[in-house]
C-alpha cells in the first residue's frame, strides 16, 4: 500500500496487525516534526480527534530552551496547553519505520478551539487563502540539499562534531559512481517516500564531496511543505538506521560549498498555469511579472524565513552558486530568483535564496506573502539582469547577516500587513533570541586566533 490512508484504511491495517503505532505529529517553529506515538487502539478510539503538547513547542529553539519575551508563552502565564488537530487528509505509512502511520497536526486553542496564528501551518494556509481569494492557487516544488557522512550521530556528537568525514571523497555533482556508493541510503529513501505518499522525482549528486539532493515533484504549497517536512525527517532517521548522518546545515565547513533548498512556484487557476502567457516576454504573463516583481521588491522582508540562522548567512559566498542578490534572470544561477521553463507552459520561477534549514512553511507564506503584494501592486518587473550577478553592483543585495534580516523583518510593513504584528513579533523574537545566544558563546576560532597571539 503506498500513499495516503483513509481512516478505513488505517481500520483495516490495525486489525491485520500491520500497524500498531502512529504518529501524531505537529511542525514546530524549526520545521521538525514534534508529537506523540500512539498505540493503534488509542489512536482509533479517541487520538484522531485531538491530543495535547505544551504550548512551549511553538516559543523554543533548536536546543528546546525556553527564552524570554514571547507573548504566546512564557513562565508567567504558566506554559499552559494546546490542541493538537489530526489533519487526517495527512494520514500516511512511514515504511522506513516498523508498524508505523503518522499523521500531521494543526495546532489549537486550548480554550477557544481556534487555530493558534504563529503555527508554522497556520501561517501558510493563511496566505493560500489570501491567494485562493483572488481565485489563485500557489503551486510549489523544493529540493533538499544534505550532506551524509561516515560516521552516525551519536557517534559525531559525542566527539564534539570534530571527525566530520563527509561519504565520499570528492565532488559528486550528478556523479553516478559516486552516488551509487551511498544508494544504500538514498534507494531506501526514495523508495520509502514514495510509499508514503511523498511523489519524489529523484535523487543526484550535488556540488560538494558527500552532498545530495532530493527533488520532490510539485504540488501545491501546503502538500509541498508538508513533503519537504517528512522527506527531511526521513532523511535524518533512514541514514541513521544505515549507521551514517545526515545534515541540512547550510555550512557545515567554511571550504565546502553549502547546502539550499530551493523553491520552485507558479500560480494556477482552472486548471492551467497563469503564469504562462505565449504572447508575453519568455512566456510570462502579466500576472507573473507583478508577482516576480513582488518576490524581487520584498526579498529583505523575507530573508530570516529564508534563512533563520547564524550559519544560514555563511552560505551566502560568491561563486558558490548561493546568490547574494536580489536579481532575477533567465536560467541563470547566481541570480536570487530564476526563470524556468521559459517560453514554456511550465514556465515559473525558482528562489535560490533559501538554505537547507527553512522551515518550508515559513519560507513558502513569505513568498506568496510577498508576490501577492506585487499583484496587487501591479509592480513593474525590471530587465531581467545577466552575467555574473556577484559583481553586478545595479541589483541589491540581500541581507547578509542574521542581524540585518532581523532588522528586515522587523520593519516590514509588507508583512506585517500579510501576516499581522502578533506573528512578526513572535518570529522576529526567535531572530533576536537566535543572535543573542551566539553573541554570548566563545567561539574555538576566536580561541585559536587570539590566545597567543592578541
Amino acid at each position: 500500500m503506498s500513499g495516503p490512508l483513509s481512516f478505513e484504511e488505517l481500520k483495516e491495517l490495525a486489525a491485520n496487525g500491520s500497524i500498531d503505532t502512529v504518529l501524531v505529529c505537529l511542525v514546530d517553529m524549526q520545521g521538525r516534526l514534534m508529537g506523540k506515538r500512539f498505540h493503534i487502539s488509542s489512536f482509533l478510539e479517541n487520538g484522531f480527534e485531538e491530543t495535547h503538547c505544551c504550548n512551549y513547542l511553538l516559543a523554543t529553539d533548536l536546543e528546546m530552551a525556553t527564552p524570554e519575551g514571547y507573548a504566546a508563552a512564557s513562565w508567567r502565564e504558566g506554559y499552559g496547553d494546546y490542541v493538537m488537530k489530526p489533519d487526517l487528509s495527512t494520514l500516511r505509512l512511514m515504511p522506513w519505520l516498523e508498524g508505523t502511520a503518522m499523521v500531521l497536526c494543526d495546532v489549537l486553542d486550548h480554550h477557544t478551539h481556534e487555530p493558534v496564528p504563529h503555527a508554522p501551518r497556520q501561517i501558510l494556509k493563511e496566505q493560500i487563502k489570501r491567494a485562493e481569494d483572488a481565485g489563485l492557487t500557489p503551486m510549489m516544488a523544493t529540493e533538499l540539499e544534505f550532506f551524509l557522512f561516515e560516521k552516525p550521530l551519536d557517534e559525531l556528537r559525542r566527539e564534539g562534531y570534530r571527525d566530520l568525514t563527509p561519504i565520499s571523497g570528492y565532488n559528486e555533482d550528478y556523479h553516478i559512481l559516486q552516488t551509487t556508493k551511498e544508494e544504500h541510503v538514498m534507494r531506501p529513501l526514495r523508495n520509502h517516500l514514495a510509499a508514503a505518499g511523498i511523489p519524489v522525482e529523484n535523487s543526484k549528486g550535488e556540488a560538494e564531496a558527500g552532498q545530495e539532493e532530493l527533488n520532490i515533484r510539485y504540488s501545491n504549497a501546503l502538500a509541498c511543505a508538508d513533503h519537504h517536512t517528512i522527506a527531511k525527517h526521513a532523511t535524518k532517521e533512514i541514514a541513521w538506521q544505515q549507521g551514517r548522518s545526515a545534515t541540512f546545515l547550510p555550512k557545515w565547513h567554511h571550504d565546502r560549498v553549502g547546502s539550499a533548498s530551493h523553491v520552485h512556484m507558479s500560480l494556477w487557476a482552472d486548471g492551467r498555469n497563469v503564469f504562462h502567457d505565449a504572447d508575453g516576454e519568455h512566456g510570462m504573463s502579466a500576472t507573473m511579472k507583478n508577482f516576480l516583481a513582488g518576490l524581487i521588491a520584498y526579498a529583505s522582508d523575507c530573508t530570516w524565513f529564508f534563512a533563520p540562522y547564524i550559519n544560514s548567512y555563511k552560505r551566502f559566498a560568491k561563486g558558490t552558486f548561493a546568490p547574494t542578490k536580489s536579481a532575477w534572470s533567465v536560467d541563470n544561477r547566481t541570480a536570487g530568483f530564476r526563470l524556468c521553463g521559459a517560453d514554456t507552459s511550465a514556465v515559473r520561477v525558482e528562489c535560490r535564496i533559501p538554505g537547507s534549514d527553512m522551515n518550508p512553511y515559513l519560507a513558502q507564506a513569505a513568498l506568496i506573502a510577498a508576490g501577492l503584494r506585487g499583484i496587487e501592486e501591479k509592480l513593474e518587473l525590471v530587465p531581467a539582469a545577466t552575467g555574473d550577478m556577484y559583481g553586478n553592483e545595479s541589483v541589491p543585495d540581500i541581507p547578509s547577516t542574521l542581524r540585518a534580516a532581523t532588522q528586515s523583518l522587523r520593519d516590514s510593513k509588507m508583512l506585517r500587513e500579510a501576516m499581522g504584528d502578533y506573528v512578526v513579533e513572535h518570529y522576529t523574537r526567535c531572530a533576536e533570541w537566535e543572535q543573542e545566544e551566539f553573541d554570548r558563546i566563545v567561539t574555538d576560532w576566536e580561541i585559536a586566533r587570539g590566545f597567543e597571539k592578541a
